[in-house]
């Protein structure tokens, strides 16, 4: 993130965006699957359930009914077999995570520019902590104040992986550094202003981005210890932006606020 200049706006609480798209398993169950983001950050959620109107067949025990004249009796037992190895491929799925694999980087690391495709491209998780990583967190910072910026994230650098740095000072030895690995935000403000940011992926280039104006996060340190932290006011407009990037929305964002200007 460029240096920029700030433009208070208050504006109206939090939006909500729903989506969802109904899904077939098998033939049984009838799947229901939405994403539901009232924050930054995307929460997915999986709602399973059998949608039916049964009746109860003439002379058949109590409690055993039928859909569209078939008598499930026979077919329960397969449906909530079928119910239950779909949940547990899908809890197997969110756990096996598509981690980075070893980390590749040339020295000396240069700022990737649109259209370049690297901006575009999914930013793996991190699982190892190790030199590797603390140099190209080094390497990041000394691309970032030679370029007059306060914020980096990794795919500015070609390197695709959820990594970011920032020192909202600016410039090495004054303000803090500040290092996140697989940075998630779980928790922002309802209040939003209007921020003037500019982008070194987007040279010479400013847009008013609105955004709340504070959040918690939970991130990973460089040597792999989790920790919570709150950011608000420009620290907090620093890593959303960067956040972005790791989130490949700032594009949208950015071309959104070249239209609306």
């Amino acid at each position: 993130m460029a240096m920029t200049k700030m433009v208070s706006l208050k504006t109206p609480a939090s939006f909500a965006l729903r989506a969802s798209s109904p899904l077939l398993f098998n033939g049984l169950l009838p799947l229901a699957y939405s994403i539901s983001s009232s924050s930054p950050q995307t929460m997915k959620k999986i709602g399973v359930k059998a949608s039916f109107q049964a009746k109860v067949l003439p002379n058949s025990p109590r409690g055993i009914g039928s859909v569209n004249g078939v008598n499930l009796k026979p077919r329960m037992g397969v449906m909530f077999q079928a119910r239950r190895g779909f949940l547990s491929e899908l809890r197997k799925m969110e756990e096996e995570e598509d981690f980075a694999s070893e980390l590749q980087y040339e020295l000396p690391l240069k700022i990737v520019k649109y259209p370049d495709s690297r901006l575009r491209a999914k930013n793996k998780p991190i699982n190892k902590f190790d030199e590797k990583l603390e140099r190209l967190a080094d390497e990041m910072f000394d691309v970032m104040y030679k370029t007059d910026g306060v914020g980096l994230s990794a795919p500015q650098v070609g390197v695709n992986v959820q990594l970011m740095v920032f020192n909202p000072a600016g410039e090495r030895g004054k303000g803090e550094e500040v290092i996140l690995v697989n940075p998630e935000i779980y928790k922002y403000s309802k209040k939003k202003d209007v921020f003037t940011e500019g982008c070194l992926s987007f040279p010479d280039i400013y847009a008013d981005v609105e955004r709340p104006i504070s959040v918690k996060i939970k991130a990973w340190d460089i040597k792999g210890k989790k920790f919570i932290l709150s950011l608000k006011e420009f620290n907090a407009q620093i890593f959303q932006h960067e956040y972005d990037h790791l989130q490949v929305s700032s594009l949208l964002r950015w071309r959104a606020s070249w239209f609306n200007q």
